[in-house]
């Protein structure tokens, strides 16, 4: 029989340990992970990183020191912001914060939010379970896709961490986190795309008397303005900050960061943001912005089908390149746009018939293709050779239409895009497509070149940052590779051989 006694003694044991460190976070995280134990994933590291320590060792002499003080009602937050380049441990630092607030103080509660809910999903909630399943006093927390909650029923709803993707329409879920007395942890990753209004809202939540409130926002500093950026200049005075540039960090990839300042150069926006962690010379580095992303999601919800008579319809077919990409096939009619198809693994043989199809169902005007990995040019000689008069090649390192203002062709249709969306374009609301083409598009920094013009950067680099190709964003920007009127003045009708052409199976509308 099992030894009740001794699994007691032990258990008592490891409480007793875990409460000494209260107000002692980088004991508890040398503490309770397996700091280079062979076998784990830890085994080659000895502890966090240098900057991971600072800070960790930093919010403990501010709790010890009683920082939480009545005099000052921002004192009664202590608040971190943390600003840095690519993959320096953002997330894993959060895991780390995460387990000592939960594991030294009964009943605490706090929120986890991040700039998509992708990147809350699939980065910063795919990062604290992994460093759960770690810990060593893992069995008191269960993790469920939203939640980290207390195993003791009774404790259930009063001692968890919930991940809540933000919405400006729904900001109230930030605004009742209350927990008099106890303590309360709020975390915001990749802050600089969160809107005011969220800010606001947790603000006025955290004003609880005689509670411990943790506040961390971190994040690539992609904007020089915004709430994220007052962090560091106009309310520096509230917060603990950190610039950290990411080869200063042990685990990032030296030889990427390199390549980064080869192509643009050391004092590059890109260089600034993707590496050293500073706040770009320019008003924003990132070519579309959040904001435009949610109000162009607030469009589509108001339209109707007279928005979109007589309107031309377009195609943007995104070519995939390699084995892990996928074939993606945007529409756009006006201000409306969908995804049509996203496949993986489609020999081009397949996916001209599956191109084909859609356009015989929907007739588009134009379809522009992307030819530029070479893939691309099998599917346009296909399509063009069964007779299918409105295909276009678009190689996105072709000169730009607009040269003086543009660097290539792929520089502009994303600038097209971005005019577009300022004007009234509408993205989906909801659903994996919906926040694809979010990410895809709010990825992508620009920098001005040496001739004065508008710059991306590598598409390489984008699908480093997003983890997988912006295959959703590049389908979209295509259906701007050329004003479609001028191109079906030359011809017949929609530009599909009329043999085959059957618009009745299609509803523009049909969301």
């Amino acid at each position: 029989m099992q030894d009740l006694t001794n699994q007691d003694d032990i258990e008592n044991a490891l409480i007793n340990d875990i409460a000494g460190f209260a107000y002692d976070p980088l004991g508890y995280v040398l503490y309770a992970f397996p700091w280079g134990e062979p076998g784990t994933p830890l085994e080659d590291y000895d502890g966090p990183e240098d900057w991971q320590k600072e800070i960790l060792e930093e919010v403990g002499r501010k709790l010890r020191a009683g920082a939480i003080s009545a005099e000052d009602a921002m004192a009664w937050v202590i608040q971190v912001a943390l600003s840095s380049g690519h993959g320096a441990g953002k997330s894993a630092f959060s895991a780390m914060i995460l387990h000592w607030g939960m594991s030294t103080m009964p009943d605490t509660r706090g929120v986890v939010t991040a700039n998509t809910a992708t990147q809350l999903k699939t980065k910063t909630w795919a990062e604290l379970a992994k460093w759960h399943s770690m810990c060593i006093n893992a069995h008191w927390f269960e993790i469920s896709a939203t939640s980290m909650y207390s195993t003791d029923p009774a404790h259930k709803d009063t001692w968890r961490i919930d991940a809540i993707p933000w919405t400006e329409q729904k900001s109230e879920a930030f605004a009742g986190l209350h927990n008099k007395g106890r303590r309360i942890i709020v975390i915001f990753d990749e802050a600089s795309a969160i809107p005011p209004i969220i800010w606001q809202v947790t603000e006025g939540a955290l004003t609880d008397e005689r509670t411990e409130i943790l506040w961390f926002v971190f994040g690539n500093p992609t904007r020089s303005e915004g709430r994220f950026h007052d962090c560091f200049f106009r309310q520096r005075k509230y917060w603990i900050t950190r610039k950290i540039d990411s080869r200063t960090v042990k685990i990032t990839n030296k030889a990427f960061l390199q390549s980064l300042i080869d192509r643009y150069g050391e004092d590059s926006d890109i260089v600034k943001v993707r590496v050293k962690g500073e706040f770009p010379s320019t008003s924003v580095s990132q070519l579309i912005g959040a904001d435009l992303i949610e109000a162009a999601k607030d469009h589509s919800k108001g339209l109707i089908k007279s928005d979109l008579a007589g309107v031309s319809l377009i195609f943007g077919l995104d070519v995939a390149r390699f084995g892990d990409d996928n074939s993606v096939l945007w529409m756009r009619q006006g201000v409306y746009t969908k995804r049509i198809f996203s496949v993986n693994g489609y020999d081009t043989v397949r996916l001209t018939n599956l191109l084909i199809f859609h356009m015989k169902e929907m007739a588009p005007a134009a379809v522009f293709i992307d030819i530029s990995g070479g893939l691309g040019a099998g599917v346009y000689d296909m399509t063009k050779t069964l007779g299918y008069k409105s295909v276009f090649p678009v190689n996105f390192g072709e000169k730009a239409t607009k040269s003086n203002i543009y660097r290539n062709k792929r520089c502009e249709i994303y600038g097209e895009c971005k005019e577009w969306l300022i004007n009234g374009g509408c993205l989906p609301s909801e659903g994996e497509e919906s926040e694809n083409i979010s990410e895809d598009l709010t990825a992508v920094d620009y920098f001005i070149d040496d001739m004065g013009r508008i710059a991306l950067e590598d598409k390489a680099d984008i699908k480093e940052k997003l983890g997988r190709s912006p295959d959703d964003g590049d389908a979209l920007c295509l259906t701007f590779a050329a004003p479609v009127a001028a191109l079906a003045a030359n011809i017949d009708h929609t530009g599909v051989r009329n043999d085959v052409a059957d618009t009745s199976g299609y509803d523009p509308m049909a969301f």
